[in-house]
């Protein structure tokens, strides 16, 4: 498996942004995080990299009910963006809805969608995938 250096973590849940960083740096996943509270501040701060190919994130994991831009939004600006990494995206949202599912599975760049809560158990279930993916 290509090693996991930086997880992305989009969430407006500052409980869920703090739990998901200490689960995942308690099964070694990875220890460096670049965390933001909505889609926008997390496009804002990564369009300068994805433009020069650099110190992009090995792994997004996105929610979709945010403010000032919803996980829908980042997603539909970020593929409007030519970038040469191929940077797993999963959606870690609290809906069950089946339309999110199905509009999710319509996104190339979608990797899974994955119902909250998020555990150690679902945590090590994405390591797994993303070493196989690898």
């Amino acid at each position: 498996m290509k090693k996991i250096n930086t997880i992305c973590i989009i969430d407006d849940d500052p409980i869920f942004r703090f739990g998901t960083k200490k689960m995942m740096e308690t099964v070694q996943f990875s220890l460096k995080f670049l965390v933001y509270k909505n889609g926008k501040d997390a496009f804002d701060n990564l369009l300068p990299q994805l433009r020069l190919n650099t110190n992009l994130p090995d792994v997004i994991l996105l929610d979709l009910n945010m403010p000032l831009m919803d996980g829908w939004q980042f997603l539909d600006e970020l593929a409007k963006i030519p970038f040469a990494k191929n940077i797993p995206i999963y959606i870690v949202s609290s809906s069950v809805d089946s339309r999110d599912i199905k509009k999710a599975k319509s996104y190339k760049m979608v990797n899974k969608y994955i119902v909250k809560p998020f555990s150690i158990s679902k945590i090590q279930e994405l390591m797994g995938e993303l070493k196989n993916h690898a």
